[in-house]
């Protein structure tokens, strides 16, 4: 992967600390790629490792300025500046002009690490939406960073213990939410965060979260318009440069519309990249033919197999610096895999769409739990809650016992509702882990954070809130970590045109009736685009990227012989109870293949 590793207020002599900063380098690579020589002086370091997408670095006087991705600056004069000479000077001049407010000159995915020697201060920060990373550690008045965890910890001055909490968020989330790492000593930084650093002190803000505007005023047809021009810019954007471009096509309303405006801004056809999964029910490979033939685009189809699966786990284990849970990287891996084969350099990823416009299918069903607590509490009370709970054998009538299931779930609160069904509730934690190790975690960290990402949003709307928790959680911490790494790997780069930042914004706009109308999904997106997409994509449901993993854990004998051996690892560690983890193969052998075999994938 490309990278920026640096500290401050080191105390190592130049030899050792050019040995350091090699360390930290090789902890960002994913090959061999030549690096300038870093920035050493004074106890300060900067360096870059370059990779698939742009590094720069560069010093000034007593700045020391690193910046990873493609930054667009605000200001004309910045933007000629990062072109005539780079991004890191455009980055000095604007760190003198504004100091931490320069972030808001910047858009775009970026992630960048200022060092002032003659303050002793430094200021570390990504884009608004978390598509690139930055991880530090703190200790003793010295901030070490790097673009991932493990280039971190590779510093001697910081400690590699694991953290038990953060492996209980792993297992709870399926991935370690920000701002945790899986070492006790690193952090990393939220969308739209920055790290501010003086007088040996650490300060954490954001810089930007997306404003709702609950009571928008502009007519349906009004922000059509707008919203097609700013998909055109957003495609653009992501379309910048003479590399041979792509898309991962998986039928669904985000990818065709990536596609539909790559062929639209190129005047070709669309170079598209599918898979499928030779399994009913997991198969949307007839979606993905029903786009390319409607846009015309040059197709490439890969079916993934179950030994397939086999040769990805290891590539997957080592490609991120933690833990990591979601079972769709592999499927992301051989797509990227394919179309580098054929040639292309870069990859566009439709990711972000639900979670700016209103895709996920748990907005429709929270809306429905919603629509509970507006009831009158008199007809509450004294009518529909005694009819479900208080008549004899209501839990033997079907309709009854839905019913007191409804509102037992609509009692509770978003976001935690949105956890009810979360594996780690379905026993008894003191059932599901070893006593020293419950003992060590705070059980309700995941929902506390949760519930900050929730409140803090912009808006009074619960969907507003909820698609603010999901840009964080959903796919700043899981989905972009999934498709880029991947891609990393891959050897291809990634870009994200819904992502733009102007486009993001404009999201917000958006009445929440509008983005999700009655039960309706998306309805705003796909009424502005029904002249542009198949009908049948308009009418498709979110059916997402998932394998038949756990089924093919049944049928597939050295896919199971791995998973055994990796969950019997797994069990030693003194972590999950053994009768859990045989509980668990038990209920995935003789019961629900496919559910269980989420948590088999996270744990093995």
């Amino acid at each position: 992967m490309s990278g920026i590793c640096g500290w401050i207020n080191g105390r190592s002599e130049a030899r050792e600390a050019q040995a350091i900063a090699d360390g930290m380098r090789r902890a960002l690579r994913d090959g061999e790629a030549g690096a300038p020589p870093p920035l050493l002086h004074d106890g300060c370091a900067l360096a870059v490792q370059p990779g698939i997408r742009p590094v720069a670095l560069h010093r000034e006087e007593a700045l020391l300025a690193a910046v990873e991705g493609r930054v667009r600056w605000r200001s004309a004069s910045l933007g000629a500046l990062a072109v005539e000479r780079s991004a890191a000077v455009a980055l000095v001049e604007a760190y003198r002009q504004h100091g931490s407010d320069c972030l808001k000159e910047m858009s775009g995915p970026f992630a960048i690490a200022v060092i002032d020697m003659a303050s002793a201060s430094a200021l570390l920060a990504i884009d608004r939406m978390g598509t690139r990373t930055m991880c530090y550690g703190h200790l003793s008045g010295q901030l070490v960073f790097a673009s991932n965890a493990e280039s971190v910890v590779a510093h001697p001055a910081v400690g590699r213990d694991l953290s038990q909490q953060a492996i209980f968020n792993y297992l709870f989330s399926h991935v370690i939410p920000s701002p945790g790492t899986i070492y006790r000593a690193v952090q990393k930084l939220q969308p739209g965060e920055y790290v501010a650093f003086k007088n040996g002190a650490v300060k954490r803000r954001f810089y930007w979260q997306l404003p709702y505007h609950d009571d928008g005023t502009d007519s349906v047809d009004a922000l059509e318009r707008r919203f097609r021009l700013l998909l055109r810019n957003a495609a653009r954007n992501a379309i910048d440069g003479p590399s041979a471009i792509g898309t991962f096509l998986s039928g669904g309303t985000d990818s065709s519309t990536v596609t539909a405006l790559l062929a639209e801004q190129t005047g070709e056809p669309a170079r598209t990249y599918s898979i499928g999964f030779a399994w009913e029910g997991f198969d949307e490979m007839k979606y993905a033919r029903i786009t390319a033939r409607h846009l015309g685009a040059h197709a490439h189809e890969y079916y993934v197999t179950p030994r397939d699966i086999v040769e990805a786990i290891p590539i997957i284990a080592r490609a991120y610096d933690e833990p990591f849970g979601n079972d769709s990287a592999a499927p992301t891996y051989f797509c990227a895999k394919m179309a580098r084969a054929d040639g292309v350099q870069v990859l566009l990823a439709g990711d972000g769409g639900d979670e700016i416009f209103g895709g996920n299918t748990r907005y429709a069903k929270q809306k429905l739990f919603e629509a509970y607590g507006r009831l009158p509490q008199t007809l509450r009370r004294a009518l529909i809650e005694p009819l479900a709970f208080s008549l004899p054998g209501s839990e033997r009538i079907t309709p009854l016992r839905k019913l007191g299931s409804y509102i037992r779930q609509a009692a509770i609160p978003l976001p935690d509702r949105l956890e009810t069904y979360n594996f780690l509730h379905r026993s008894p934690l003191a059932e599901v882990f070893e006593p020293d190790f419950l003992a060590a975690v705070d059980v309700d960290e995941p929902l506390i954070m949760l519930r900050e990402v929730y409140q803090r949003a912009s808006s009074a709307s619960p969907l507003n809130r909820m698609m603010h928790l999901d840009l964080k959680l959903t796919l700043a911490d899981n989905d972009l970590r999934k498709v880029s790494r991947m891609c990393d790997v891959a050897g291809i780069e990634v870009r994200y045109p819904l992502l733009d930042d102007e486009l993001v914004e404009f999201s917000g706009e958006i009445p929440a009736s509008l983005k999700v109308k009655g039960l309706k999904l998306r309805y705003f997106f796909k009424h502005a685009l029904k002249d542009v997409l198949p009908p049948e994509t308009i009418a498709k449901t979110k059916h997402g990227f998932g394998m038949p993993f756990g089924l093919w854990l049944r049928s597939h004998a050295p896919l199971r012989e791995l998973m055994d051996d990796s969950l019997d690892a797994f069990q030693r560690r003194g972590i999950l109870q053994p009768s859990y983890i045989q509980d668990l193969r038990r209920q995935h052998h003789a019961d629900h293949a496919t559910y269980f075999g989420i948590m088999i994938w996270v744990v093995a």
